[in-house]
């Protein structure tokens, strides 16, 4: 046993963890994991100088019970900046306070940027440390070789190296803690594949033409898998072309020849992602899928059995095969700052990432995001797959970010008929007005109705009669939301009446099908999520299943009249508006249009290409949901169980999780007219709890009228 006096850690038992021990064990641990990009070096580096002010006198001092504050991160920043590391500088000074931004030489040394807490340093402000010269040497560390001219590269570097040494940071001190190391008892890419297979295996031979075209695209992606090398895929598919298990295959077969070791599977919403989490699971099994994203909470009591433990802890890194998350949480962390969002990254690398429904990328954000993607392919062995159905015209962007690296098709044109998945026919209908389109509504059996507002959904829904009508919108709690769609399926299965009049939200890959779908004019993309909802498994001929566009009474949000007007222009051109050419055209237009400062709207490349490692000021403008809305927790059935135990102060992460099932989210006109009615109750977050449980129904959710009768918004 080492008998050194400096320790890093004591656990709740009175053990000792030595602190050379605990440096040598995050050190091994991050060299693995920045092996996949070539920064071994760097890693091990960072990993040495971590704790080295826990060689302070005071520091020991602190862990044996002494009431002392010691800044120990700053003390090996310094050491490696010293060696001109400034990679494993940033990572060590950020390892528990988050990677700072690096300031400038003329920063105090009250600045909590990188130069201000070297100054500390230089004015001898830092605790003495001196004696881990005695235990240990700092290695000298090449730098990888994409990194040899400055720029954006550097800090995207830095974030993944940062993650390699929080990640090790936190793995062995747990492993020290909990007496044992994590044991993660995952099944490999082949046995994965083996199990796909056996899904797949019903597939064939292929029960009619719709089916064999199916099973064409799946063998064209499988056989591309296996030959293709890693980089950046397509996958345009229609709906209907079974493009969920498809895009699988492809990344399972990838990442076995190629040795990626997990795939992650990005997808625009949460509406979407539990129904593409358990369809994985039922092919993959339990043990291999993690579902990662705000509105799942795994239950730590102390009742949880081994498998709710494993994947709880898999959500803090990623140490999986199958990772099943939003684009918010993916693309947030690949430029948070945080220690919590980042320690996830290292294991980006040497993955398959698929995005699904691609188009669905913040337009504003839409320039940020390609870059990242286009880091990850570049130089992290990342093989990436824009998946969907509306391919966007995204070429242009990775081509100035990825020169030389064209974007291959796994399915190009003449591999499956695309008139087998024509399902649907258009027809435009012209102006109506609420009252004409409920009309048209209540004279059909089954028919969904997707309209722009929320508004305009209340008011159409408010004059359909008859039994078996249905709202939805985002003024409906997520739990509630479930639900009805739980019903909407039983109805629509059984032959029952079942009208229903939705907001987009239902468009992103919700698994209904109607026999005749009317939408309210939007963009292109928009119009071809909203037919996939029309004879979706296809028992109809496209003859008789109908997708009516038309314009409502109301004028349009300023947010969608861009897309609006030129999805009208490609209308007027393409007799066939789902056309690749037409789609193509509607995209190009649009992000031509838009230009390219509004596809990057916070200007973050600007700032990781003209600011000095900008961590914190980048993390601070990258949020990919931008919406100026306040939340509202509605107090029904298990909510009002958790809104109980908010008011009795336990409050908790784990708790406003799960209150994000009973959330709606609302402007802030809407917010402000509700707490001037006195129905809110205002919590220190900036959330609220409604009061007035007369304003939320059971049909429609959320009233966009205060108790007072004044206030109507979009």
């Amino acid at each position: 046993m080492n008998d050194s006096p400096y320790w890093a850690h004591i656990s709740s038992s009175g053990q000792i963890q030595v602190l050379l021990d605990h440096l040598n064990g995050t050190a091994c641990l991050a060299r693995s994991f920045a092996s996949s990009f070539g920064a071994e070096g760097q890693a091990e580096l960072a990993a040495l100088a971590h704790d080295i002010g826990k060689y302070s006198s005071s520091f020991q001092k602190r862990l044996r019970g002494e009431s002392i504050q010691v800044d120990h991160s700053t003390a090996g920043a310094a050491e490696c900046w010293k060696l001109r590391q400034p990679f494993a500088a940033f990572a060590v000074a950020g390892h528990h306070s988050g990677l700072p931004d690096g300031g400038s030489r003329t920063d105090t040394l009250d600045c909590a940027t990188l130069y201000g807490r070297l100054k500390r340093k230089e004015r001898g402000l830092l605790e003495p440390y001196e004696s881990w010269k005695q235990e240990l040497s700092l290695p000298e560390a090449q730098i990888p070789s994409f990194l040899k001219q400055p720029g954006p590269e550097w800090v995207f570097f830095t974030r993944m190296l940062y993650s390699c040494l929080v990640d090790a940071d936190f793995l062995d001190t747990e492993a020290f803690m909990d007496g044992q190391k994590r044991m993660p008892n995952t099944p490999s890419m082949v046995q994965l594949l083996n199990r796909l297979q056996n899904y797949l295996s019903g597939w064939f031979p292929p029960k009619g033409y719709l089916n064999e075209q199916r099973c064409k695209i799946l063998e064209q992606c499988v056989q591309s898998g296996e030959i293709q090398s890693p980089g950046l895929f397509s996958l345009t598919v229609p709906t209907g072309g079974g493009k969920t298990i498809t895009s699988l295959a492809f990344a399972i077969a990838h990442a076995r020849k190629y040795g990626l070791r997990r795939i992650i599977y990005v997808i625009p919403y949460t509406s979407i992602i539990e129904q593409t989490a358990q369809k994985f699971r039922e092919v993959l099994g339990e043990e291999a899928v993690l579902e990662h994203h705000s509105n799942l909470t795994y239950d730590l009591e102390e009742e949880a059995n081994p498998q709710t433990i494993r994947l709880a802890k898999a959500t803090e890194n990623w140490d999986m095969p199958v990772i099943v998350t939003t684009a918010v949480q993916f693309f947030e962390s690949l430029y948070s700052c945080r220690s919590s969002q980042c320690r996830k990254l290292h294991n980006i690398a040497d993955s398959v990432v698929i995005f699904d429904e691609a188009q669905m990328l913040p337009i504003p954000y839409l320039r940020p995001c390609v870059w990242a993607i286009s880091q990850l392919v570049k130089n992290y062995k990342v093989s990436a797959l824009l998946c969907t159905a509306t391919q966007p015209a995204l070429e242009s962007i990775f081509q100035e970010f990825l020169p030389g690296s064209p974007i291959r098709e796994l399915c190009p044109p003449g591999t499956y008929s695309q008139e087998a998945f024509r399902r649907v026919s258009f027809r435009r209908l012209g102006s109506l007005t609420w009252e004409d389109l409920a009309t048209q509504m209540n004279s059909q059996r089954q028919a969904l109705c997707i309209v722009n507002t929320r508004k305009s959904a209340q008011k159409v829904y408010q004059q359909l009669k008859g039994n078996g009508n249905f709202h939805l919108s985002t003024l409906m709690y997520p739990d509630h939301r479930r639900q009805q769609l739980n019903e909407i399926r039983e109805r629509l299965n059984q032959g029952l009446p079942c009208r229903v009049v939705s907001t987009s939200l239902i468009e992103a890959g919700v698994d209904v099908d109607f026999p005749m779908v009317f939408r309210e004019l939007s963009g292109l993309d928009s119009i071809l999520q909203a037919a996939g909802r029309c004879n979706r498994e296809g028992k109809k001929s496209a003859e008789e299943s109908n997708v009516f566009i038309f314009e409502g009474e109301d004028k349009a949000p300023p947010l969608f009249s861009t897309a609006i007007g030129i999805g009208k222009q490609v209308m007027n051109h393409y007799e066939d508006i789902a056309s690749q050419a037409a789609v193509h055209e509607y995209f190009s237009q649009l992000l031509d249009l838009k230009g390219k400062e509004a596809l990057d709207k916070e200007q973050i490349l600007y700032l990781l290409q003209n600011g000095f490692f900008p961590f914190r000021t980048v993390a601070e403008r990258f949020h990919l949901i931008d919406s100026p809305t306040r939340t509202i927790y509605i107090p029904l059935g298990k909510g009002a169980e958790l809104v109980e135990e908010l008011r009795s102060g336990n409050i908790s992460q784990k708790l406003f999780r799960k209150l994000g099932q009973y959330g709606v989210s609302v402007y802030e006109q809407h917010f402000t007219a509700l707490e001037n009615a006195g129905d809110l109750e205002i919590l220190e977050n900036g959330a609220a709890i409604l009061l007035n449980s007369d304003l939320y129904s059971t049909e429609t959710g959320l009233s966009l009228e205060a108790d007072n009768g004044k206030a109507l918004f979009v």
